[in-house]
C-alpha cells in the first residue's frame, strides 16, 4: 500500500518534501508604473522624515494629494503680452499652466530654494504640460524634435542653491514629453556671459537694460540647436525680459526659438478703478422773502 510522503516511520517523521527552486516568475520585480512608484517613494520618506505640503502647508507631506492635483490638472495656456512685455521685440510667444500665486508659488519657491527636489518631477510634469501646449499651435511639428533650452542660472546661485532648479526641472519635462510620444531632449545651450545686477524690484525697461547683452551661446551649440525646434523654459516669466534675452542669444547663434514655456507667469490686474461718490442733489432755492419793511421794525 502506498506510504503517504507525511506519514510517521520508524525512523521518525518523513521530512517535508523540498521546495521547487525559485523560477523567473518567483524572482521578478514587482511591476510599478514609475508615477505611481516616485508616488509610493514620496509617501515612505513622508512617513520617515515628516514635512510639510509646499503648496498649503498641511502636515506630513511634502506635497498634498490635492495640491498635487492641482498642478496636474492645470491646463496650459498662452500667456497675454501685457503691456509691461510689449517693448521686447525678441520675446517669443509664452505658454504657462497657472498664475504665480499659492500653491503654485509654494511649489516653485520651495524646489528652488529650499532644495525639495522631490518636487521637481510635479513640476517638469506641469513644465511639459506648457511645452506641449506651445508644440499644439504649431501644427506639422509631431516629428520634429523638440529642444528644451533652460534659462541658465547664475554660477554662484547653482553653487549657493547645491543644484541646478531650471536644468532639473527640464530633464523631467524631457521625460514626460518622450512618455507621450513626442520626441524631446534637453540642450543646455545658453551661458550667462557678463554679471547682472539684482532683478528684484526692478520694471520692465529696467530689467531690460540690466539683462541686454548678457546671456550668450557657445559656438559648439550652433550644429545641435539647427537640429530641432527650440523651447525655451523657465520656472516664472514676469516682466519677460529673461526670455527675451534668451530668445536673442538663441537666434543670434541660428536657433529656431519656436515660443517659452514656463510653470508660471505673473498677472498684472488692472488697478481698481476709483469711483467718486456723487452727492444728491440739493433741492433749489427759492426766491429770498423779503424781511419786514422799516415800518414794521419801528
Amino acid at each position: 500500500m502506498p506510504v503517504h510522503p507525511l506519514a510517521p516511520t520508524a525512523a521518525g517523521p518523513a521530512a517535508p518534501p523540498p521546495s521547487p527552486a525559485p523560477g523567473p516568475a518567483a524572482l521578478a520585480p514587482l511591476s510599478v508604473r514609475p508615477r505611481r512608484a516616485g508616488e509610493l517613494l514620496d509617501a515612505v520618506l513622508d512617513l520617515v522624515a515628516p514635512a510639510r505640503c509646499a503648496g498649503c502647508d498641511a502636515p506630513r507631506t511634502q506635497l498634498c494629494p490635492d495640491c498635487r492635483a492641482f498642478l496636474h490638472s492645470a491646463p496650459g495656456r498662452r500667456v497675454p503680452r501685457q503691456a509691461g512685455r510689449r517693448g521686447l521685440p525678441a520675446l517669443p510667444e509664452i505658454h504657462a499652466v497657472a498664475d504665480y500665486a499659492d500653491p503654485v508659488r509654494g511649489m516653485i519657491l520651495h524646489h528652488k530654494e529650499r532644495g525639495a527636489l522631490r518636487l521637481a518631477r510635479p513640476l517638469g510634469e506641469a513644465l511639459a504640460t506648457a511645452v506641449r501646449t506651445a508644440v499644439s499651435a504649431r501644427p506639422g511639428l509631431a516629428e520634429t524634435p523638440i529642444l528644451l533650452v533652460p534659462v541658465p542660472s547664475a554660477p554662484s546661485a547653482v553653487r549657493a542653491r547645491g543644484h541646478d532648479p531650471m536644468r532639473r526641472l527640464a530633464r523631467e519635462a524631457a521625460r514626460a514629453l518622450r512618455a507621450a510620444h513626442i520626441p524631446a531632449r534637453v540642450l543646455p545651450a545658453l551661458r550667462p556671459v557678463r554679471a547682472v545686477a539684482d532683478q528684484a524690484g526692478l520694471g520692465a525697461a529696467e530689467r531690460q537694460r540690466n539683462l541686454s547683452g548678457a546671456l550668450g551661446s557657445a559656438p559648439r551649440w550652433e550644429r545641435a540647436l539647427a537640429a530641432g525646434r527650440v523651447v525655451l523654459v523657465d520656472d516664472l516669466v514676469t516682466t519677460g525680459a529673461t526670455l527675451a534675452e534668451a530668445a536673442r542669444a538663441l537666434t543670434a547663434a541660428g536657433a529656431d526659438v519656436l515660443a517659452a514655456a514656463t510653470i508660471a507667469a505673473t498677472t498684472r490686474r488692472p488697478p481698481p478703478r476709483v469711483v467718486t461718490p456723487v452727492r444728491p442733489e440739493q433741492p433749489a432755492a427759492g426766491p429770498e422773502r423779503a424781511g419786514p419793511g422799516p415800518a414794521a421794525r419801528s
